[in-house]
């Protein structure tokens, strides 16, 4: 065991999370450990959540230790250094900007990464949550399960023991270190945090530590007015922005529209005229599998246009008339 000491260690875990004024600072979190000097365990350490952007209106903090969100709110906290812990702290409000874990003493400490904060992803297919976790080399696995916590205030459940899941979720836990979750056949209602926890016969990582939030989203066709007079504006609609680059194909009456200027790129049609009112819809590939939407019909819209142009025209007229009338 190492001596305890009084010697002040300030561990800063510099994060670029704020309230008004830090939210373009843009800059990701890191860990300036002071002096260089590595600490000991046993030591005393002052861990400072601190930002390299401006903080204003007095902001409230979050601490969390392998992965449990700790009892403080203050910028600052006092700790016994041991080798299995990691830290973690964001600005209330903020969440979302947490800093990593980050072991303070050593590397081999309990930490779970997510690669991502939040994933949108279409109905209907599949997604990778990607998720790698760690803990000391001498300490052995006992339990390894992901959470779903479809409330914000919620428990969250074992995902093994929900039946919707039931051959849709896999966790191949003969990958080491590696915890990624995939599901398939997406349905809106899997939209929810998912959480890794890992258990160990000397210590665990809880799931109160924020984890990966999934957007199961549909897909629809939405028309509004175009720029131009009397055309309309198609577009391929999701309730979130697709995680991944997503690829774009429209159809007409059935058939894919194959214009250069639109393949594969917009998630919308322009300066669509009466005269191309027809039965529209998309479809975004997601993976190996093409999603598409239910067809939308413009005719009903190009008729309302073409009566509005009638009606213009013909007002027009009888002003034109009037005045020479008169």
């Amino acid at each position: 065991m190492g001596l305890k000491t009084t010697e002040r260690v300030l561990v800063v875990l510099i994060c670029s999370v704020a309230a008004t004024a830090a939210s373009k600072c843009g800059k990701r979190c890191q860990v300036i450990v002071t002096p260089s000097k590595p600490p000991v365990q046993g030591q005393k350490l002052t861990l400072t959540c601190s930002s390299t952007c401006s903080l204003t209106d007095n902001p409230t903090f979050i601490w969390f230790k392998n992965g449990q969100q700790v009892k403080t709110t203050s910028q600052e906290i006092s700790v016994t250094i041991y080798y299995t812990n990691s830290y973690s702290c964001a600005v209330k409000g903020h969440e979302d900007l947490r800093s990593p874990a980050v072991c303070v003493l050593g590397r081999k400490c309990f930490r779970v990464t997510y690669n991502h904060q939040s994933i949108c992803v279409m109905e209907g297919s599949t997604v990778d949550l990607p998720c790698n976790y760690q803990y000391p080399r001498t300490h052995k696995l006992l339990e390894a399960n992901w959470h779903i916590q479809e409330e914000p205030n919620g428990a969250p459940t074992n995902l093994s023991m929900v039946s919707r899941y039931t051959d849709r979720a896999v966790f191949d836990r003969t990958k080491d270190k590696d915890c990624t979750l995939r599901i398939t056949d997406l349905r809106k209602s899997d939209s929810a945090e998912y959480k890794f926890r890992f258990k160990t016969q000397y210590g665990e990582w809880g799931y109160s530590f924020p984890g990966i939030t999934l957007t199961v989203t549909g897909l629809q066709v939405e028309v509004t007015p175009a720029s131009e007079e009397g055309k309309l504006t198609l577009t391929c609609s999701t309730t979130c922005s697709l995680t991944d680059n997503p690829t774009f194909i429209w159809f007409k009456n059935g058939q894919r529209l194959t214009d250069p200027k639109i393949l594969n790129t917009y998630p919308y049609l322009d300066s669509i005229s009466s005269k191309d009112a027809a039965n529209y819809s998309c479809s975004v590939k997601a993976g190996y599998k093409e999603i598409v939407s239910p067809w939308l019909s413009t005719r009903e819209q190009a008729t309302s246009m073409n009566v509005l142009g009638i009606r213009s025209v013909a007002l027009i007229l009888v002003f034109f008339l009037s005045g020479f009338l008169w």
